[in-house]
């Protein structure tokens, strides 16, 4: 028993002096800074004014990544069968710019027209809106 007494005194004396002896570690302050990406558009609405039954417009809309990770376009949908859509295939860096191109066509259309055209994505801001809006005139 005095045996195992004096182990364990000399075992919490030896822990002890290693203690006092530890270099000490500084510790910075370290701001975590989550990745994301952020959409932000030049502008997200297009405007094509008065075009006759039958023509096609095509707009671009121009994109950038204002985030500090890679963002990812994963679906553009459009509000009917007379508008296409394209959207960047790769990832658009921070900082980098990338596009995506609408394509009307006003083929048995007249009168005002405004089309919505929806826009996921892996950034902060999940769901973009982009608008084409103009007027249809028949001969």
């Amino acid at each position: 028993m005095k045996k195992t007494a004096a182990l364990v005194l000399i075992a919490i004396c030896s822990y002890q002096l290693n203690a006092q002896n530890a270099i000490p570690v500084k510790t910075a302050n370290i701001v975590s800074a989550e990745k994301e990406s952020i959409i932000t558009f030049d502008n997200p609405e297009f405007n094509f004014g008065k075009i006759k039954a039958g023509e096609k417009i095509e707009n671009i809309f121009k994109l950038k990544n204002t985030g500090n990770a890679p963002l990812i376009i994963t679906d553009v949908t459009v509000t009917c069968g007379c508008t296409a859509a394209e959207k960047p295939e790769a990832p658009v860096m921070p900082g980098s710019e990338g596009k995506i191109k609408i394509v009307f066509d006003s083929k048995n259309k007249s009168g005002t027209q405004n089309r919505t055209i929806t826009v996921k994505s892996n950034a902060k801001n999940k769901v973009n809106y982009l608008k084409l809006v103009g007027e249809v005139v028949t001969e």
